[in-house]
């Protein structure tokens, strides 16, 4: 027997409380009228009779409840012998790290080995389960008496790009502990890295019952260099770009490293590069030529050190000529919006549109997939068949802008956006006879580089009806004056004014140029997202939000290795796709659009430090498990029996309260005669 919290029998000096309750406290006499005493002879009156110990029952069930109360909290236990590993009882398992760090020498291999190893001694009757594991848990083989089974499992672990996750793991043993209803041996083979430690040490924890054993197949800690990340446009219009690239050192000493760009498989250039021990060092190359289309780029570096599989960095960029927007508006108009417009747009950092402009009549034969997206500024009518090509087009990722003014005032509905249009809303010029913008939406791509619309007077706005659509900016009144909507898996804005300074002055003011910027390459889809993707990272494939949107959409996504990624339902209703391997994938968009993602995997796994011994024991402890620190460290198991704690203050917390009842009666009982004999 024994005491997980010795300090609190402290507590038994309270028994003293009893003792001085029963036998110490003074004795009162009351005094009581009674006659002349000068006729009796003084005498010495014993008290012996105060010194004795009264009410003998409640004495002991006081003294017996503080007595229990200190053991209660000592956290009082008995150490039971467990069953032999070997006993046929046990679930063994064998759990191989094959993240991105174990491809580092022949980590991953020697790992497949010793687990095959581990299951050399398993007795006949037990049963056995494989289990791999990176940000995940896959299981190789189900629970099984079949060893053979178990170590083909094993075997068929492949190497994987994705960054290792021990919380992942530890809540996949929870997982098998509570359906297996059974002790768990579980052997984990992997290099210990400390990066793929979680935040929460609590994630780490293992249900009761769970014996971890720890294989180390890392020696120590090795330096390593690798290139940390690349900085570069997604988009370029031109024949030069740029770029920016870290190289990061981990553990290593200052060293000077050769750097190269290769794009499409060829040197582009080459820089050397000066890194600081355990730092890191920014390189620029400028300017270097792009060739038209995709390009995959990739930058590497001659780092000499053990862990090569680091030592290079994908990205994407594609150089195209500038696309064409078709704006569509009534010749009526003078001119004005369409002059406003190509001003801002030609005012951008760079060329990536180009404007044509064409009137109503002139739309009926036109396909608005040849263009990166469709204006229609103040439009009153189009030809059936247009209107039906634009919807037709949104729906599979097109996109549309739409500027109301007087002449859409006359229409019932918005074309293609559908909210009911209620009519002009006009104010004066006359003093302080408009509306100014109240409220923006600042993450709106439209305005979050223009998101100062001070000043701006709208003389005449279209009012209509919003319905599901994302309100970015609103008029003192409570007028949206700027609207997005979701079409299937396109975009659809809306501007509740004009583009010219009839309705509004916005075209005379500075935040007008970025607006039609950025609302520009946020419809057309210019450098949406990085020029590289983490391994783990999930791919949007459409982004419709209503139920049934975009159905029959498909999306072809080709792998690394050149084949198709996705099935015909998945290519149909799949919401996005997971990355799982470096290298590049071509997305296909039935829409026309056309991308190239570069992946890589996560430069936390390039860290090769290792998780402190006493962090591992602490992680081993939590399944209430007993091997020793420096079994994990050294991988070795120990096969012996193993005493377990078998706690008991509960039951020692029920005689507690038992004797509290008792207590209270028999007190209650010998107060009653007290009261009576008074």
């Amino acid at each position: 027997m024994g005491f997980l919290a010795p300090w609190f029998l402290a507590g038994l000096a309270a028994v003293g409380l009893p003792v001085w309750l029963h036998l110490l406290k003074k004795h009162k006499t009351i005094p009581l009228p009674f006659s002349s005493l000068m006729f009796f002879e003084r005498r010495t009156q014993s008290s012996v009779k105060h010194r004795r110990l009264m009410y003998l029952l409640l004495f002991a069930l006081r003294t017996l409840l503080f007595i229990l109360l200190a053991l209660a909290f000592a956290n009082p236990f008995i150490n039971l012998p467990s069953s032999p590993i070997d006993s046929g009882k046990k679930l063994l398992i064998v759990a191989v790290d094959r993240s991105f760090s174990m491809r580092q020498g022949d980590r991953l291999e020697r790992a497949k080995r010793e687990a095959s190893a581990a299951l050399s001694g398993f007795s006949a009757g037990g049963r056995a389960q494989a289990l791999a594991f990176s940000s995940g848990v896959q299981m190789m083989s189900e629970a099984t008496e079949d060893i053979a089974a178990v170590r083909a499992g094993i075997s068929a672990i492949k190497p994987d790009d994705a960054r290792g996750s021990y919380a992942e793991l530890s809540r996949a043993l929870r997982s098998i502990a509570q359906g297996s209803k059974a002790p768990i041996e579980a052997h984990v083979f992997s290099d210990m890295q400390k990066s793929s430690l979680p935040p929460n040490f609590t994630d780490l924890s293992l249900a009761d019952g769970v014996k971890l054993v720890l294989h180390n197949m890392a020696a120590g800690r090795l330096p390593n260099f690798a290139v940390e990340s690349v900085n570069s446009p997604r988009s370029v219009y031109g024949a030069k770009s740029r770029l920016q690239t870290t190289v990061v050192n981990y553990g290593g000493d200052r060293s000077t490293r050769k750097l190269t760009l290769l794009l499409n498989g060829k040197e582009a250039a080459s820089r050397t590069v000066e890194v600081p021990a355990n730092g890191r060092a920014t390189v620029e190359i400028a300017p270097f030529d792009v060739p038209h289309g995709f390009t995959k780029g990739e930058v590497r570096i001659d780092s000499a050190d053990q862990f090569p599989d680091d030592d290079r960095f994908y990205f994407s960029m594609e150089r195209s000529e500038p696309r064409p927007i078709l704006f569509v508006h009534e010749s009526s108009n003078a001119g004005r919006d369409a002059l406003y417009f190509r001003a801002a747009l030609e005012s951008g950092s760079e060329a990536a549109f180009m404007l044509e402009i064409v009137t109503p009549e002139q739309t009926a034969n036109l396909s608005p997939a040849k263009y990166a997206f469709v204006v229609l500024s103040n439009v009153a009518s189009l030809p059936q068949s247009f209107e039906n090509a634009l919807l037709a087009h949104t729906r599979v990722g097109g996109s549309l802008w739409i500027a109301l003014g007087r002449n859409s005032a006359t229409r019932k509905t918005a074309p293609v956006f559908g909210g009911a249009i209620g009519g002009t809303q006009y104010a004066a010029r006359e003093r302080e006879s408009f509306q100014n913008v109240s409220w923006l939406d600042a993450a709106h791509p439209s305005v979050r580089k223009a998101n100062r619309w001070d000043g701006v007077k709208f003389y005449q706005t279209i009012r209509v009806e919003p319905g599901n659509a994302k309100v970015a900016a609103r008029l003192a009144d409570g007028t949206p004056v700027l609207l997005e909507k979701q079409i299937g898996e396109g975009r659809v804005i809306v501007f509740a004014s004009t583009f010219d300074n009839v309705a509004n002055d916005f075209p005379l003011h500075a935040s007008f140029v970025p607006f039609v910027e950025q609302t520009a390459r946020h419809l057309g889809r210019v450098e949406e997202g990085a020029s590289s993707m983490a391994v783990g990272s999930f791919l949007d494939l459409r982004t419709a939000k209503e139920p049934g949107a975009g159905a029959g959409a498909s999306v072809e996504v080709l792998d690394p290795d050149g084949r198709r990624a996705l099935s015909l339902a998945e290519a149909v209703k799949a919401q996005s796709f997971d990355l799982t391997a470096t290298g590049f994938y071509d997305i296909r968009r039935q829409s026309g659009r056309h991308e190239l993602v570069a992946v890589n995997a996560d430069r936390r796994e390039s860290d090769l430090d290792l998780i402190p011994a006493e962090t591992l024991a602490l992680w081993q402890n939590t399944g209430q498990g007993a091997p020793a620190s420096n079994q994990a460290v050294g991988g070795a198991s120990n096969t012996e029996a193993e005493k377990k704690p078998n706690r008991f203050w509960w039951y020692v917390m029920l005689a507690v309260l038992a004797l509290s009842v008792a207590e209270t009666l028999v007190g209650n009982r010998h107060l009653a005669v007290d009261k009576e004999t008074a």
